[in-house]
């Protein structure tokens, strides 16, 4: 497996997302995803991402027992900060004690006395990111956490972060059809060589080609609720995927892989995690590694996709708050 680098962090040039093993995506199959940890590792998909409030805690316990007598093979990254309270209400922490506090718990939860990569998971705009990476730095010192990384954070506060202490990575949604990152936010990683870790690289799945409607998503599924995922967004989108076929076709390969592969044509300080719980699907999103794009391609695929042409927000109004 080729290697990237995420500042200081040496990762493979791709990664597992696992929190679709517990939450949002179709139905769960624990058995079927510790196999796919278990495979990712094989390949060399050591790079596993996940966070505690993915199925409350419940994505972490389902990693931590598929590392069991392998914690050694994996690069391990997991987040806090994105909380629900005990009324289902959505919250954001980051003050230093509750830090400690969610370190210990993962910690726990993951079953390993160091976690590689972590995350705040989402700014909390009442603390200062000065505060709350204080709180991430301490534990550093105490060989708990390895790197501290940001994720959906802004230019200025990578900056504050960073003059605290080094962030290693900056986790944000980026794909063809997600590129806002380019404006600023990226630009602000090089400055500071800081790596950049794409979340969500298929357009949670879409630009796979593999959900022709919202009606072949089950009920459950969270993306009914993610405005691109309306009946409406969706007949918008549907030609942008339909532009994505034949580029995929000509190559031989997946649209799946030509939009993972395009991602990785954009830095090598870029690392797509996405996200699976079979193993058919990791071994493809694999061998997207080896797929160089004529820049006749790249041409086109930033032709069709060019920022800011994808309907609806990428989150419902709460997330995008």
């Amino acid at each position: 497996m080729k290697t990237r680098k995420l500042g200081a962090l040496e990762v493979p040039a791709i990664g597992l997302g696992c929190m679709g093993m517990t939450v949002a995506y179709g139905e769960r199959d624990e058995p079927g995803s510790v196999k796919t940890i278990h495979r990712a590792l094989d390949i060399g998909v050591t790079f596993l991402d996940t966070a505690d409030a993915y199925g409350r805690g419940h994505n972490e316990e389902l990693v931590g027992r598929a590392l069991k007598g392998r914690r050694q093979e994996a690069i391990l990254a997991t987040k806090f900060g994105n909380v629900t309270t005990p009324e289902g209400k959505k919250a954001i922490r980051g003050a230093p004690e509750y830090v400690i506090e969610a370190c210990e718990k993962s910690l726990l939860r993951l079953g390993t006395e160091v976690i590689d990569l972590y995350y705040v998971h989402r700014i909390d705009p009442d603390v200062p990111i000065e505060d709350t990476v204080g709180a991430m730095q301490t534990l550093v010192e105490q060989g708990k956490i390895r790197h501290i990384g940001l994720s959906e954070a802004a230019p200025a506060t990578i900056r504050r972060a960073h003059a605290v202490h080094p962030v290693t990575a900056v986790q944000t949604e980026y794909s063809l059809w997600t590129r806002d990152a380019e404006a600023e936010v990226l630009p602000a990683c090089r400055e500071l060589g800081i790596g950049f870790v794409a979340y969500s690289p298929l357009g949670r799945g879409f630009l796979s080609g593999t959900i022709p409607s919202r009606e072949s998503l089950i009920e459950n599924d969270r993306r009914r609720a993610h405005p691109r995922y309306s009946e409406e967004n969706i007949a918008k989108n549907t030609p942008l995927v339909e532009g994505l076929k034949p580029i995929a076709e000509e190559l031989g390969v997946t649209p799946a892989q030509v939009a993972i592969a395009w991602l990785l044509s954009r830095g090598e300080d870029i690392v797509p995690i996405p996200g699976t719980k079979k193993v058919k699907w990791l071994e493809e999103n694999v061998a997207a590694t080896e797929i160089r794009l004529p820049s006749a391609a790249l041409e086109r695929l930033d032709d069709i996709f060019r920022p800011g042409i994808t309907a609806g927000d990428r989150y419902p109004p709460g997330g995008m708050k």
